[in-house]
């Protein structure tokens, strides 16, 4: 798949001023503001700038920091590490690996068994509900 990408002004039309701020300029939201912090519906996490899916709901955890928190990525190669030394810290960001938006930190103390904690923001991603028991998802031949 092509790298996607984009220049400032077709990023800020396609997506939210908060988006655009998170995953264009590596901003934050605020904890517990999120639309998915708190949200354990089944499904998975795609990138809100490009639509690749990055996280599967069987592995979002209550991690108490107020953001979204996984235990591994549905695919190593979808997600990109970059050392992150603002705010005073060291930490490591992650990235999506196919339209380089900034999605969050991952930290080593996470639940078994990968002993990560990928916290990541809401406005950076965007649930696809499974729901096996809608009338929508039955086959329509």
């Amino acid at each position: 798949m092509a790298k996607v990408t984009k220049s400032t002004k077709q990023w800020q039309e396609q997506l939210s001023p908060e988006a655009f701020q998170v995953t264009r300029n590596a901003g934050t939201e605020r904890p517990f503001t999120g639309e998915y912090w708190n949200c354990f519906e089944e499904g998975i996490y795609h990138c809100i700038c490009c639509g690749e899916s990055l996280f599967d709901s069987e592995t979002k955890f209550d991690a108490g920091c107020g953001w979204p928190s996984f235990n591994q990525v549905l695919e190593s190669e979808k997600i990109v590490a970059v050392e992150d030394r603002s705010h005073g810290m060291v930490r490591t960001e992650v990235r999506c690996a196919n339209c380089d938006a900034h999605l969050g930190h991952v930290f080593p103390d996470g639940p078994a068994p990968t002993g990560l904690r990928y916290c990541i923001n809401s406005v950076a991603i965007k649930l696809e509900k499974q729901n096996l028991d809608s009338p929508d998802s039955e086959d329509q031949s």
